[in-house]
């Protein structure tokens, strides 16, 4: 009898568990254990020995169909099972380098490095009004980008001379490095460090871009912004980026819009918010009142007995959508209203008047202590707005 646990409870799945969920699971408890992470602790190195060996087995549809029927005992090579399929940590160089290649910085499978390669994509900031993020608008930026040597032609190497196919990775980019693991000889695979990558080596490096290929220059490009755009998003501008590789395409440059905020108007998404001071007897009697909005000056029917604070939606005066210019948020407008800091003795008469007429007591308790007899009393030493009555 055997007292190795079940494949299945080491790796924590169940026996009808799919090749990507076994896969996972086992990336889950190997990364775990792994010596790497859990130095000179013998328990978690027995474990991961026992989740490598679960996987080796689970991983290969012959053996996990053996496993199934037999048990342990598929791979027990003393007689007592039906074996043929001995147990070799040595054989999982694919297995590791698959899973542990990912996890801790190597590689599994060699992939060409030298081919064609896209180029870096480039990052900058534009800033914009307020008003030009609302309605969009055209802006030109100066960037240095590079391009390729007109004198090489993008090789790299003085005219004359071609570049030469790099010895170490044989002009695969790429080199294979065997070393002794826990579990036998494991292979990493790296980018080779005498070309870099690229397969080739230039002993003759051209003098008008030191080698490099490509040169810099400063651009003119030009930027549509878009109506609508928010603060903090970007715009693509295809194939203006780092040139690639190898004949590879051009990166793109990603433009990344800055908003000034604006003394009266607020956003939130696509609706515009603003706050609108009305007169004391426009908020009385109603009428119509100009106020601002993102299109210019807009006349307001309001109703007379306004209270301030009133909230007005305009409809459709908001910032356009990205979508769809023509369709547009809502502008939501606080009307408040202006009390007077300073009357006339005939304006304060006239007030005065109408309290009477309405039952309120024309005397505040300030008038009584300082006798002015007027129902706004002496207001010079209170702040207010700056319109007037």
């Amino acid at each position: 009898m055997t007292d190795k646990r079940d494949y299945y409870e080491v790796l924590g799945v169940d026996r009808g568990v799919s090749e990507a969920e076994l896969k996972k699971a086992y990336r889950v408890v190997a990364k775990k254990y792994h010596p790497d992470t859990n130095p000179g602790d013998k328990e978690a190195e027995e474990k991961f020995k026992e989740a490598a060996e679960a996987y080796a087995v689970l991983s290969d549809p012959e053996k996990r169909a053996k496993y199934d029927q037999f048990g342990h005992a598929a791979f027990d090579q003393s007689g007592g099972g039906p074996g043929g399929f001995g147990f070799d940590f040595a054989d999982m160089g694919d297995i590791f380098g698959d899973i542990f290649g990912d996890m801790f910085g190597g590689g599994g499978r060699q992939r060409a490095s030298n081919g064609p390669i896209r180029g870096a994509d480039i990052k900058t900031t534009l800033r914009v009004s307020f008003t030009e993020a609302v309605f969009g608008t055209q802006q030109e930026i100066e960037l240095p980008l590079k391009d390729e040597c007109h004198v090489c032609k993008g090789t790299g190497s003085q005219p004359g001379h071609q570049p030469e196919t790099c010895s170490k990775c044989a002009g695969k980019g790429q080199v294979v490095f065997t070393q002794q693991s826990l579990f036998g000889m494991a292979r990493t695979i790296q980018t080779c460090p005498d070309c870099g990558g690229s397969g080739k080596l230039i002993k003759f490096k051209c003098s008008n871009c030191a080698g490099t290929g490509y040169v810099k220059s400063k651009k003119r490009i030009q930027i549509a912004v878009p109506a609508g755009i928010d603060n903090g998003r970007s715009i693509r501008i295809k194939a203006k980026g780092e040139p690639g590789i190898n004949g590879g395409e051009r990166g793109d440059l990603l433009v990344s819009i800055l908003v000034d905020r604006d003394p009266v108007f607020q956003r939130q998404d696509y609706d515009l918010f603003s706050s609108e001071p009305i007169s004391f007897t426009q908020a009385a009697l109603g009428g119509t009142v100009t106020i601002n909005t993102i299109d210019g000056p807009y006349d307001l029917e309001i109703k007379p007995g306004t209270q301030t604070d009133t909230k007005v939606k305009l409809k459709g005066k908001g910032v356009p959508t990205l979508k769809n210019k023509n369709v547009r948020g809502d502008h939501y407008v606080t009307l408040v209203v202006q009390v007077p800091d300073k009357l006339t003795e005939e304006q304060k008469s006239i007030l005065n008047q109408y309290a009477s007429t309405t039952g309120v007591n024309a005397r505040s308790s300030t008038d009584s202590a300082g006798g002015n007899g007027s129902l706004f009393g002496d207001h010079k030493k209170k702040k207010g707005f700056k319109k007037g009555f």
